[in-house]
């Protein structure tokens, strides 16, 4: 039979499962981008993973021969999680981003805080080093986080830009810092910027 794990075990055991039950919420906050096939809306969740598997795949065109990956993983599994408390922020909505991190800073105090202490307080750091975008780390994992609305943005006829009247200037001001993270990445997203506009998915 095996033996019960000990208080301050079982205990750290129960935070750590109320953390991973309360963030399954990611599923249900739904984003602008929709997805390329069904063409419904993305949700955080499905971000979440997609730019994972894009560090995965993309690692190699960041600006850096040397790059800790499972650093990078770990903020993009985490950065929006916040978004369970604060809701998905638009990228172009001025007066939403205005108070966005104030927002956020608080959903991370409570969604990290029902972790043990030593998990809260590596997570949270996590999360300022992403939104801080100081390190090659948290440069390429914003670089990612952009890119990929892009993406599928230009694979969906530039759906959530045109439902939301946002044009190509605006794009590429919002967009520019992916060239911090990688150069390889934003000269791809200039010329999948130019093909939208081009095909009158995208306005001028």
């Amino acid at each position: 039979m095996t033996p019960s794990p000990a208080a301050p075990a079982r205990e750290r055991l129960v935070q750590q499962i109320r953390f991973i039950v309360e963030v399954d919420r990611l599923k249900e906050i739904f984003r602008q981008t929709v997805l390329v096939h069904s063409r419904r809306p993305e949700n955080d969740a499905e971000h979440s993973w997609h730019l994972c598997l894009i560090v995965l795949t993309l690692a190699e065109h960041a600006n850096w021969p040397r790059l800790d990956v499972l650093r990078v993983l770990k903020m993009l599994i985490l950065h929006d999680l916040v978004e369970i408390d604060a809701g998905d922020t638009f990228a172009y909505d001025t007066a939403a981003m205005a108070h966005q991190h104030e927002r956020e800073a608080v959903a991370a105090d409570r969604i990290f805080g029902l972790l043990p202490a030593d998990q809260a307080r590596e997570f949270r750091a996590l999360w300022d080093e992403f939104e801080a975008r100081q390190t090659r780390e948290a440069k390429f994992a914003a670089a990612v986080d952009r890119f990929q609305p892009m993406l599928l943005n230009c694979h969906t006829e530039g759906a959530a830009w045109r439902k939301h009247g946002v044009t190509r200037d605006r794009v590429l001001a919002r967009n520019s810092y992916i060239a911090e993270g990688s150069a390889a990445l934003w000269a791809y997203a200039e010329h999948m910027i130019a093909d939208t506009v081009a095909a009158g998915h995208l306005a001028e």
